[in-house]
């Protein structure tokens, strides 16, 4: 099967690095937003005095936009253009910063909530916009390569996220621990005081990154950032699946993507939670969010300067299942501090989903690209019901007994990097 070949655009024939600097400032948007919930996570269970299952509920609430918004996003997409969406994206996610301020204030929760689905619905329309971009820039074969300079620019960010905005809130290194040592210490009347304060040091950062959103937004209008055109040229291939349903490698693509990004949320926002299972203080317990961020940046780095040069973008999708897998089984059969280092270490087989199992999905689907985009974003609820199931799992027994759910989820990865990856495509379809 031959490879999407785009009509000539200037993105592909002159030079491709600004629109590639342009695109990789969004990922680090996208990584600044999306990874501080493992720092709001811990910070809502405290302030709001939350169960585990219903503080993972921040992950849900950020991950089900992906799931209902993904196609209303390429339908935006094609009335807007992709430089235009990107824009709107980004003041929508501004309109979700925005409304932490009324959330931070009342120390309402549900209106925490509303405000993460409103920003996961501006960074749906950027990450449908933006991942294609990135796997037209050039061959596909090295497509993986690309995306993961691109998970650099977004883990760098999730790695410097949750350390700055716990610098903004928190006014020593040891006061969150003291305030849940003295909040079994006093009044209800005095905890809702406590509580309230800890609430509203939320306004002033999430003001900040309100206008650097619009900031973004205006600089994207102003700059030459051509529009993809993902019209095929295999016209008869185009005819034989004009269903997008029929891509049955599409299909157990998104189901992967939906594995991947599960495990790979759990791994990051849960971590601190466990941490402090474990006897950690938050103090220490923070860091490790960052921590696993790093791991993954390690990992990128080693998939820019090997696939496809060393190694397929499909054998790097086969080793970091298999490593998920073994490393998930460590962190079940080793118990206490050491245990979450284990799950940090995920960090290095996670980073290579995401940019070994898109590709994989998108190939050959010439014009129906962009709802194949689309599709794969949805995808991306598994951020959403990973975490959740979680929850149930720990309320119901432990948050250590908890991460058996990381195992099904890698088991299906697996299967998509052995087979699952050209089905209905013919047996030598794909040679990556």
């Amino acid at each position: 099967m031959e490879n999407v070949i785009l009509q000539e655009s200037p993105t592909r024939t002159g030079n491709k690095y600004g629109p590639m600097i342009i695109i990789g400032s969004l990922f680090f948007v996208f990584g600044f937003v999306t990874w501080i919930n493992s720092v709001l996570i811990p910070y809502f269970k405290l302030v709001c005095q939350l169960s585990v299952k219903e503080a993972m509920l921040v992950a849900f609430a950020f991950y089900i936009s992906y799931f209902l918004m993904a196609f209303p996003s390429s339908y935006i997409l094609k009335r807007t253009g992709y430089k235009n969406g990107m824009m709107f994206g980004l003041f929508v996610m501004a309109i979700g910063a925005f409304i932490f301020i009324p959330a931070a204030n009342t120390r309402a929760y549900s209106i925490f909530l509303i405000g993460l689905f409103v920003e996961a619905t501006g960074l749906t329309l950027l990450q449908t916009a933006a991942n294609p971009y990135v796997t037209i820039l050039g061959p596909i074969e090295s497509a993986a390569s690309r995306i993961s300079i691109m998970g650099v620019c977004n883990k760098v960010a999730g790695a410097i996220a949750p350390l700055l905005l716990v610098g903004a809130v928190v006014k020593s290194p040891n006061e969150i621990d003291e305030v849940q040592k003295s909040l079994t210490k006093v009044s209800a009347e005095h905890q809702a005081i406590i509580l309230n304060e800890l609430s509203t040091r939320l306004v002033i950062p999430y003001v900040v990154i309100g206008l650097v959103l619009i900031a973004m937004g205006l600089v994207i209008k102003l700059t030459s950032l051509p529009d993809i055109d993902d019209r095929g040229v295999n016209k008869s291939e185009q005819r034989e699946k004009e269903n997008l349903w029929k891509h049955t490698h599409l299909i157990l693509g998104a189901i992967a993507l939906f594995c991947g990004v599960a495990v790979e949320v759990l791994a990051i926002d849960t971590i601190i939670n466990y941490a402090q299972f474990t006897g950690l203080p938050f103090r220490g317990a923070k860091y490790f969010a960052t921590f696993t961020l790093l791991l993954m940046i390690i990992s990128y780095v080693i998939g820019i300067f090997t696939i496809p040069r060393l190694i397929s973008q499909r054998k790097a999708l086969l080793s970091s299942a298999v490593l998920g897998i073994a490393l998930t089984i460590l962190a079940i059969l080793v118990k206490g501090p050491v245990s979450v280092w284990f799950i940090a270490l995920l960090g290095l087989g996670n980073a290579l989903l995401w940019p070994s199992i898109w590709p994989l999905s998108l190939q050959g689907l010439g014009k129906a690209t962009s709802k194949g985009s689309a599709l794969l974003v949805m995808g991306t609820v598994g951020g959403a019901a990973g975490p959740l199931l979680y929850g149930l799992l720990s309320d119901a027994s432990n948050p250590h007994v908890a991460y058996s759910i990381l195992l099904p989820f890698y088991l299906f990865i697996l299967y998509f990097a052995v087979a699952g990856y050209k089905a209905g495509t013919g047996k030598n379809a794909f040679k990556n």
